[in-house]
């Protein structure tokens, strides 16, 4: 089971960019805002669990 922790780079439309916290020289994840919380903004940190992301706070 994959988590870990990502950093949402931009926001673009209906999809945000993604990096993760732990390997920050990969490319960055294109995800659906759909599958992320409504209220994630440019530079918030993001959990990502059991296929569901949750705002860190």
């Amino acid at each position: 089971m994959l988590t870990c922790d990502y950093t949402v780079l931009s926001i673009d439309g209906d999809y945000a960019h993604l990096q993760r916290t732990d390997q920050p020289d990969e490319e960055p994840k294109l995800t659906a805002r759909a599958l992320l919380p409504e209220d994630i903004y440019e530079g918030c940190l993001l959990h990502y669990e059991w296929m569901q992301y949750s705002m860190i706070k």
